[in-house]
């Protein structure tokens, strides 16, 4: 066990084990729109992340921490914004709402019925709304 190990800890922690987090990538347009269309039967998220942004990367970790893994009724997108750029500007277009990174938008019905970015973003909050 090296330095690293001991002070951060050998990875096969309790942390680890955490349930996984049922992520879709969303990487095209036309996604966008069916995400659309799946949001008239259930709760559907979209975390806008930057990779190159710290807090983002905090924030993506306490979302995932705080997310409950037995919620059926709720799809979440994934976009890496540097990534598919094109994607983070037509939800921009598509629900009126400014760019964040990071940024969580919850849609039902076809529009959406909240938006949060940075500090802001929390779990609970699909948690209360699925």
């Amino acid at each position: 066990m090296n330095l690293f190990s001991k002070i951060f800890g050998s990875g096969n922690n309790i942390a680890n084990n955490a349930p996984e987090i049922p992520w879709n990538s969303l990487t095209t347009l036309a996604q966008l729109d069916d995400l659309v269309k799946e949001s008239k039967q259930k709760t559907v998220a979209i975390f806008k992340h930057s990779t190159r942004c710290g807090i983002s990367s905090m924030t993506l970790r306490r979302f995932e921490s705080e997310f409950d893994t037995q919620l059926e009724n709720v799809s979440l997108f994934y976009l890496d914004l540097l990534q598919f750029r094109e994607v983070s500007n037509q939800i921009v277009a598509k629900f009126g709402v400014m760019h964040q990174s990071p940024q969580l938008i919850v849609i039902k019905n076809g529009l959406m019925v909240h938006n949060a970015s940075h500090y802001d973003i929390h779990a609970q909050t699909i948690n209360n709304l699925a």
